[in-house]
């Protein structure tokens, strides 16, 4: 007879029920995916610059860390004639980007906020010289999302039906990765120092493979949930990556690149030294642009240097008329009808120079008393810029 053994309160249970106790291994690492992407990459899409691949490569992976970026820079596809490659790209990015939507199904500004709204996403648009034309209407709103999505928290007032069908006002978040491609798009021009350009140009030596999505969708799928994965895993670190930055890499050019270089940083291995490499590159190229005169100004800084170049050798008084007279001559497209925006009148002159400078046409002393500007108006806004009278 067996001998009943003392209650314990603990009820033993087969082994069978009891596996679900044991410990869970960590999931294995992804290994990082760069690599990966940019031999993918390669395979399809010529840039100019072999370099280029790296920053596209860097680009996608960060599209699926938005939500932990503080910053996302836009990123420019061009090139100066058709069949460049730039629609291909697009096609590639609407694989394996996070959330990616082509901009050919937005029909408003409001609808792109309704969209980011929720969460970040990657939007593509293409033909950007003619969707982000300055003749487009409604180019401005559109701009002005794509703008204050570059950084997180960016938001914009969007009206929105109540309960009641009656509208009200409502915040939307803008923040969302854009990249934009076109045959060299008018951008305005701090448009233009949020993004990044990649050069594009035609593949006439037929170095790269034609996109055959019914053979390759499947394989471009799976390579976005590698994305993704490691994405997933790398989290809990991003926000604590300090990666180390170039001394001279300051301002907008920072914040357009902190975060791909956080991405090269969490990849390891050669990454860092890469993304290290297209940041010096790209300072090179804007300080050659600027040494040569290739940066495109705003039009009111152009206004004030053209101005400063026409004033009259000796003179300390500048009629209204003739100051308007000198600038369409010495830069006729600029300021005639030649220019997208049509012919200078000397009320858009003005109002330039008043909303920009606070510089205020007024009456010349003496018998004539014709309108114009004094030297001494213009000295400040000159010393600013860095420059001094030319005559």
């Amino acid at each position: 007879m067996t001998t009943p053994q003392p209650h314990t309160g603990v009820t033993s249970l087969p082994t069978s029920q009891t596996r679900h106790l044991e410990p869970v291994p960590p999931a294995p690492q992804q290994p990082e995916p760069l690599t990966e992407l940019a031999a993918w990459l390669g395979k399809y899409i010529k840039t100019a610059h072999e370099d280029d691949l790296h920053t596209l490569t860097l680009w996608v992976v960060h599209t699926h860390l938005l939500q932990e970026l503080a910053t996302t820079p836009r990123l420019l596809l061009d090139s100066p004639v058709p069949g460049s490659g730039k629609t291909t790209v697009l096609d590639h990015f609407l694989r394996l980007c996070h959330q990616p939507v082509s901009a050919a199904a937005l029909s408003s500004a409001a609808l792109l906020a309704r969209i980011l709204a929720k969460e970040p996403r990657t939007i593509l648009i293409d033909e950007a010289e003619k969707s982000l034309s300055p003749k487009k209407d409604g180019r401005d709103d559109m701009l002005a999302i794509l703008n204050s999505g570059y950084r997180k928290g960016g938001s914009r007032p969007v009206l929105v039906p109540d309960k009641e069908q009656n509208w009200k006002m409502e915040e939307m978040s803008t923040h969302g990765a854009v990249a934009m491609a076109g045959n060299s798009p008018d951008l305005p021009e701090d448009t233009q120092q949020r993004s990044i350009r990649v050069l594009l140009l035609p593949d006439h030596a037929g170095t790269v493979l034609d996109s055959d999505w019914e053979e390759i969708e499947a394989d471009a799928k799976e390579l976005q949930a590698r994305i993704a994965l490691w994405a997933d895993q790398q989290r809990p670190h991003i926000r604590n990556a300090r990666p180390v930055m170039p001394d001279n890499l300051k301002g907008r050019n920072r914040e357009k690149w902190k975060p791909l270089l956080k991405v090269a940083w969490l990849a390891g291995d050669k990454w860092p030294q890469i993304c290290t490499h297209l940041i010096m590159n790209d300072l090179n190229d804007q300080a050659a642009d600027r040494e040569a005169g290739m940066n495109r100004l705003p039009r009111h800084v152009t206004l004030i240097n053209d101005i400063r170049q026409a004033w009259p050798k000796g003179e300390t008084f500048f009629a209204t008329q003739d100051m308007l007279s000198a600038i369409k001559v010495s830069s006729p497209y600029m300021w005639t009808s030649q220019h997208e925006y049509g012919d200078l009148t000397i009320q858009g002159m003005g109002r330039m120079l008043v909303k920009h400078y606070n510089i205020r046409a007024e009456r010349e002393r003496g018998a004539e008393r014709r309108r114009g500007y004094f030297l001494s108006q213009f000295k400040p806004a000159w010393d600013a810029l860095g420059h001094t009278p030319s005559k």
